[in-house]
Formats: structure tokens, sequence, C-alpha cells
């Protein structure tokens, strides 16, 4: 059960944040946390049950994410992005989940999904080369699943496919040195003209038609939501525990900083603090609680057996960007009201404000693009098939 993966991971947390220097300075998750987030079946809560995964809530899985999230942010979204790719595998045909599952159900899957590599077609598969950037955590990963662009001879686009190659297949090269989120190990994928068998990729079309091969295997419900949706919501989740680790330790500083500046004066008893906590805590509260409220009006459709509307899909775009924006706001403010010490290396909070600014720069947070459909969408215009 995944309420028992969170009753176990409560454990874990102070560990998490005692290696955040730690993984920061290596630029990787340590062994040590990844071990242990397997241990207590992180990795496993969205897998498949015929696979050894608990297939369970995606509500206890973003909890699980925000918890270690806040504790470590680096961590957290390794965590995260690792997980949520058992959930896409599901989806692929039969062959490509027994290939990597089959040997070890442990096995993970690092990504990148920007069509930045060249795909040509092949008797029976796609020749795949170049080079893909971001794959967060693949120091920890035996595959990868890479976005890629499918044309016909005219050079017409015919999808966009995702490309799932074993670590034989590809380079990992170290490129990841960075301000912010520096402990994900985002480093560069290279591949060298890799056969990739049609059974190891999976259409985007399909799966934004909430379908996907892989469903005649895993009929549960978990596998019949939007990709999009479920993807994104893991991108802004760690964002939002950051923001919540961020409060805790903002507070706690706060009740025993004095105000040199203005004679003496305790922090804790300053009104314009408690304003601005206020505010930070009703942000931070108001993200998360748009998510879930979104992942169970999701849950409820395919529950019944509905198609999910556009228009609920566009609304968890909308406040999925507008999440991260409210979080990183509450981080803001708590870290320009906190004094000159927030700024010293080795604070929660000066690495919190780093790594939130550090993942907002990510496609699944575009908040223009996200909103402008929304915004189409609501005043009767066509809205193309992008991100939703």
């Amino acid at each position: 059960m995944t309420t028992t993966v969170l009753e176990n991971l409560r454990d874990l947390l102070p560990g998490f944040r005692e290696r955040a220097e730690e993984c920061e300075q290596q630029r990787a998750v340590p062994e040590q946390s990844v071990k242990e987030l397997e241990a207590v079946g992180v990795f496993r809560m969205l897998q498949p049950r015929r696979y050894d995964g608990l297939e369970g809530d995606p509500l206890d899985f973003y909890e699980a994410i925000r918890q270690i999230a806040s504790a470590d942010a680096s961590t957290g979204w390794v965590a995260s992005v690792l997980s949520v790719h058992a959930w896409q595998l599901a989806l692929f045909p039969a062959a490509a989940q027994e290939a990597v599952w089959g040997p070890d159900t442990a096995t993970l899957m690092s990504s990148s999904y920007a069509p930045t590599g060249r795909v040509t077609l092949a008797d029976g598969g796609y020749v795949v080369s170049g080079r893909w950037s971001f794959s967060s955590g693949c120091d920890h990963a035996d595959w990868v699943l890479l976005g890629g662009l499918v044309t016909d001879d005219d050079g017409n686009l015919v999808d966009f496919r995702t490309f799932l190659l074993p670590g034989s297949d590809y380079v990992v090269e170290d490129t990841w040195d960075t301000v912010g989120l520096a402990g994900t190990g985002s480093h560069d994928i290279v591949v060298d003209r890799a056969f990739v068998p049609v059974d190891f990729t999976l259409s985007m079309t399909e799966t934004g038609r909430c379908a996907g091969p892989g469903q005649a295997l895993n009929g549960g419900e978990l596998y019949r939501l939007p990709f999009h949706s479920l993807f994104t919501s893991a991108i802004t989740t760690p964002i939002i525990g950051m923001a919540y680790g961020a409060f805790a330790d903002h507070v706690e500083t706060q009740q025993h900083r004095v105000r040199a500046a203005y004679a003496g004066e305790r922090a804790a008893e300053d009104p314009f603090q408690h304003v601005r906590i206020a505010r930070a805590a009703a942000d931070i509260d108001a993200a998360w609680a748009m998510l879930g409220q979104n992942v169970r009006t999701l849950q409820a459709h395919v529950s019944r057996g509905e198609p999910i509307p556009l228009d609920l899909r566009l609304k968890v775009r909308r406040d999925q960007v507008v999440g991260t924006e409210r979080a990183i706001e509450a981080i803001d403010v708590m870290f320009e009201s906190a004094g000159a010490r927030a700024l010293a290396r080795g604070g929660y909070l000066q690495r919190a404000w780093r790594d939130a600014h550090a993942g907002r720069v990510h496609a699944a947070n575009d908040p223009e693009r996200a909103l402008r459909m929304y915004g189409a969408d609501q005043l009767g215009l066509r809205v193309e098939p992008g991100m939703y």
C-alpha cells in the first residue's frame, strides 16, 4: 500500500536533509538516499502490480514527493521524475516492459523529452542519433526515455514519439554544473545511431488521447489518466515541497532572530513579518490544494468511464503552472524578509530559493504557454494539440 510508503518515508527525511550539502557538492543524489527510496517503495508507487509495483493513488505519490523535497529539493526532484517514468513505461508495448522489468523490477529510467536528436525510419523500427540534455537522475538509471520527431519521406511531421533505449545504446556526458538543483545530475545523453524497435516506442499522439498499447496489460484506472496532467504535476510537486520546507525553516529561524538594526527587536514580534508569513502560507496551501483537487477530478472522470474534457485538462495545466508560481513567490517573500544570515552557504532557505528558481525553468513550468491555451479555449478559440 502506498500509505505504508508514506509512513516509512518519514523516518528518512532527516537523513535527506543532512545529506543535502553532499548532494549538491557531488552533483548527484547520494547512493544511500537512492537505496533508501527504493527500500521504502517510492520508485514503485506508480509501477504496475504485475511488475512488483504498488500501482497506487497518485496523490499518495505526490505527497511522498512533497515530503522528500521539503527535506532536500534535488532528492525530491529526482525521486519524482524517476518514479513517474514507471507510469509511462506501463503504457508501452509488452515487449518494452518485459525488457526493462523482466530481469529486475527495480530498474530505473531517466528521460529527456525535448526532440533535439535525429530519428529516421528503419525496417522494424527507427534509428536514433543525437544529444539530449537535462536528463535528471541519469546516473541512477539503466534505461532512458528520449523524445523524437518522426517525419515522412517528404519531411512532414508524422508523430512525436518517446524512444526507450538501454544503457548500452547511449553515453552519459557530464555536463550538469548549476546554481540550482545541482544535485539532480541532469547530464546530457548522447546517442550514435542506435536502432530502436517499434515496440520500444510510444506515440505521444496516442498518450494525448489517454491511450497506449500497455493498457492491454495494465488496465487499472491509474493508467488512463492524461500523460501531461500526471507528468507536469510531478514537476510542480517538488517545488511546492521546497516551499513547505522553506516555510518551516523560516518560521523556526524567525522565532529566534533578533534584528540589531531595529534596536534589538525580535523578528517574531514584527507585525509585517506576521503578514508575510500568512501570505506565504496561503499561497503554498493554495498551490497544493489546487493540485490535489484537480487530480481527484481527473480520477472521477476515469472511474465513471467518461472522456476527460479538454477544458478540464487545460484547467489542470493552468493550475499547475500557477501553483509553481505561487510556491516560488512564497519562497521569495520569505527569503527577502529573512535577513542577511539567510545568505550563508549551507542554510536551507538560500538553497530552496536557488533550487525552486532552477525548477521554474523546466518546460512544464512555462506559464504563458499554459495560460494562453486555457484563455483561448475559454474564448471559444481552437487550441492546437500541445502539452495538456
